[in-house]
């Protein structure tokens, strides 16, 4: 999954017509028709103020707001859906320009608008990382630390210290068993690794 790296705004004219792409980061429905909101209040002389937003698999919606039915709303959520983001929203404000683009001018138009701020605002990955934990001889966790400093396959997010030492480490949720076998290897003794909490983290992507 995908989101943009930040909160972004590009302009193009076509025919005479402007075509002004705002995009914004949402963490649920609500804010993201909040946002389609402010930007219609924001540009409330224009022509048409076309929306489509992705929060997550089931909160998809998209408005044409008056262009001819499915010329706007849809094919800027198609462009959402194929660049695999959540947590977005798209509002794209038209100013005509005089000129009629047809049908299919409107697609490309709307869908080209959406897909160019994209392109220049940056995407991130959303990556679900974990804190894992594991308890280690007290007496001994200092050399044990010694060995996992020296790698980077993930990082060493705290240890507390009591009858064990208890260490606690980050990583993407999908390396906790080859971490448990780079563990075991690397420290001679059985290591499993306890799930302590979850979360998603941004990478950006770079081209």
């Amino acid at each position: 999954m995908y989101t943009i790296s930040r909160d972004y705004r590009k302009e193009i004219v076509i025919e005479k017509s402007r075509f002004i792409c705002t995009l914004k980061k949402v963490g649920d429905e609500t804010e993201a028709q909040e946002f389609i909101k402010a930007v219609k209040k924001e540009f409330w002389d224009a022509t048409h103020n076309c929306s489509a937003y992705i929060v997550d698999d089931l909160a998809q919606r998209s408005s044409d707001d008056g262009e001819p039915s499915g010329t706007a709303g849809v094919p800027m959520l198609e462009v959402l859906r194929k660049n695999r983001l959540v947590g977005t929203a798209a509002v794209v404000t038209r100013y005509f320009g005089g000129v009629k683009l047809g049908a299919g001018g409107l697609v490309r138009a709307y869908s080209g608008s959406v897909a160019g701020a994209l392109k220049e605002c940056g995407l991130a990955e959303r990556v679900l990382t974990s804190r894992f934990s594991f308890t280690y001889d007290v007496n001994s966790v200092g050399r044990a630390l010694n060995i996992l400093y020296q790698q980077n396959f993930f990082t060493i997010a705290e240890v507390e210290y009591g009858l064990r030492a208890k260490i606690i480490l980050q990583m993407r949720d999908d390396q906790k068993y080859e971490a448990e076998a780079w563990l075991t290897e690397n420290l001679n003794q059985p290591v499993e690794l306890e799930l302590e909490s979850s979360e998603y983290a941004e990478i950006p992507v770079r081209e």
